[in-house]
């Protein structure tokens, strides 16, 4: 049985872990806020984009499109973004966000189709890395940045982009975890290339459909749009993923907290218990010496 020394040591230990996870909350709580109001107002321009997209691609001759609405011609080579968190003590945030894609890539490689892995975030690269390793072919690093924004989505989208105009990809997936609400995120697979854009919605019977003229033409503004739209959907994806992790972390580390509590009355119970013992110990010890003399 521990002494009394080490259950004190072991108490002031919770503790001040205890102070720790409670800080950490607090911070995260602190910063879940802009976050969450930041991909709030990013969803409604992404949303709008897909609509723009959609009439345009409507509009527009598929005869000559660009390959990012219509692909390739094949699904051979998948591209997947997997884009994680670059901290840890966030709950399952990252570990489910790799575990859907682990799963589609080991379902993609069943199919003898060819899976290629572009890390965004540490902890993402380190938790795919122990059975898809070979198939990591770059990663990108978002430590050293203190507040995200679009030249960051820029940047990813322009490395997609080349590795596309190359033709080391075909399809292209990004993942990322939809912010929900504080206590629940929602690990998402939204293709990027070719691009899935929702049909058009017909016209009411009310209203007539506008006539309207493009210059240039519909294919050519497609075809910039299409690619501003790969940044955009990436720097929606940053956003969402910023808003989960904060709220992940949040709820993790007020679990901690909430279990330190716990452990330190029980830890206080059993050492109160264990000096009371000692006290009675000596106490009889005491007695049965005055007796004996």
């Amino acid at each position: 049985m521990a002494s009394l020394k080490d259950m004190r040591t072991r108490i002031a230990s919770v503790k001040a872990t205890r102070k720790i996870t409670k800080a950490m909350q607090m911070v995260a709580a602190a910063k879940l806020r802009r976050a969450q109001d930041a991909a709030t107002a990013a969803r409604p321009y992404a949303e709008r984009m897909d609509r723009v997209l959609s009439n345009l691609s409507a509009r527009a001759s598929k005869e000559g499109a660009s390959p990012l609405l219509v692909g390739t011609g094949k699904d051979q080579v998948h591209l997947l973004i997997v884009m994680t968190g670059e901290r840890g003590l966030c709950g399952g945030f990252n570990t489910n966000i790799a575990k859907l894609a682990r799963n589609d890539a080991h379902a993609l490689i069943r199919q003898g189709k060819t899976v290629k892995i572009l890390a965004v975030g540490k902890k993402g690269a380190d938790n795919l890395r122990r059975d898809l390793g070979r198939n990591i072919i770059d990663r990108v690093d978002l430590r050293a940045v203190k507040q995200l924004g679009f030249v960051n989505a820029e940047d990813i989208a322009n490395k997609v982009l080349g590795m596309f105009d190359a033709g080391e990809f075909d399809v292209a997936t990004l993942y990322f975890s939809e912010f929900k609400s504080v206590i629940a995120q929602k690990p998402t697979g939204l293709q990027l290339i070719p691009a899935k854009i929702p049909e058009a919605k017909g016209a009411t019977s009310s209203k007539a459909e506008a006539v309207a003229e493009f210059e240039p033409s519909e294919e050519e503004i497609l075809g910039v749009l299409l690619k501003r739209n790969i940044a955009t959907q990436i720097f929606r994806g940053l956003l969402e993923n910023q808003a989960s992790f904060f709220g992940s972390q949040m709820t993790a580390m007020d679990n901690a907290t909430r279990n330190a509590g716990d452990m330190i009355n029980k830890l206080t119970i059993k050492y109160n218990r264990q000096r009371q013992a000692n006290i009675t110990k000596e106490l009889i010890e005491i007695i049965s010496g005055a007796e004996a003399l």
